[in-house]
């Protein structure tokens, strides 16, 4: 398959194409881009912020996505990061953490779950119905901050909760340390389980050689990334990939 063109920027272009136009849509935002605006707002925050608050389908692209753009940037990134598939979403990564839980182990299934969760986690616990089997991470005395579950916790979790429909770990953790995904997908996946990897704090990983290897390289199956936090994206935009 021919490689992509990794300059292209299918959003961005149609939004300058949007501004071009100059057209007036009839679907949210309410603000108009920036036509209903408080002029004390504009003082601060400019005309440009506004102008750019776009819908992706029914702003930028009609109803039906028929100009493909969201889908086109999305398999750039999907290419640019070895994945099948890339997804973008917003609300940070807790949405796409919680659609993932679900995915993988329905309505009356268990996870195998770090401690050290983010409290999306919880809440998907919550929505979902799917049961906790907690790993307790590694605690580090000498520099007082916590490491993500060593493979042998996982395995060792595996023999405890044999029926378990897959494990969720989050690495990088809060503290920046990270697991060794691969050893831990190969324990998962000899067991036929899937392996989710919260790497909210990891978007950065897949783009340099000497940085810890990114869950998708590692052999997980599903890696949820927060754009937002180490890559260049705006606030709360987050991204899955398969």
């Amino acid at each position: 398959m021919k490689a992509m063109d990794q300059s292209e920027a299918p959003l961005l272009d149609a939004l300058h194409d949007h501004h071009l136009s100059h057209r007036y849509g009839f679907t949210p935002p309410g603000h108009r881009q920036g036509r209903g605006v408080d002029e004390r707002v504009l003082r601060v925050l400019g005309r440009d912020p506004f102008r750019s608050d776009v819908l992706a389908n029914g702003g930028l692209d009609d109803r039906r996505s028929r100009g493909g753009y969201l889908k086109r940037a999305e398999d750039l990134m999907a290419e640019a990061v070895g994945a099948e598939v890339a997804w973008f979403s917003t609300c940070g990564s807790s949405l796409s953490v919680k659609a993932a839980m679900m995915a993988v182990a329905g309505g009356d299934g268990s996870l195998l779950l770090s401690r050290d969760s983010h409290k999306s986690v919880v809440a998907g616990l919550i929505f979902s119905g799917v049961v906790p089997r907690w790993i307790t991470p590694r605690w580090d005395a000498e520099r007082h901050l916590s490491h993500p579950p060593s493979p042998e916790q996982v395995e060792e979790a595996w023999q405890r909760y044999p029926d378990a429909a897959g494990a969720l770990v989050v690495s990088p953790s809060p503290y920046g340390t990270c697991a060794d995904l691969e050893r831990i997908a190969e324990i998962c996946h000899a067991r036929g389980k899937p392996l989710i990897v919260d790497e909210a704090w990891g978007a950065h990983l897949p783009f340099h050689e000497d940085l810890p290897t990114w869950a998708m390289n590692a052999g997980a199956d599903v890696c949820v990334v927060s754009v937002h936090k180490m890559g260049a994206g705006f606030e709360q935009l987050s991204g899955v990939r398969f």
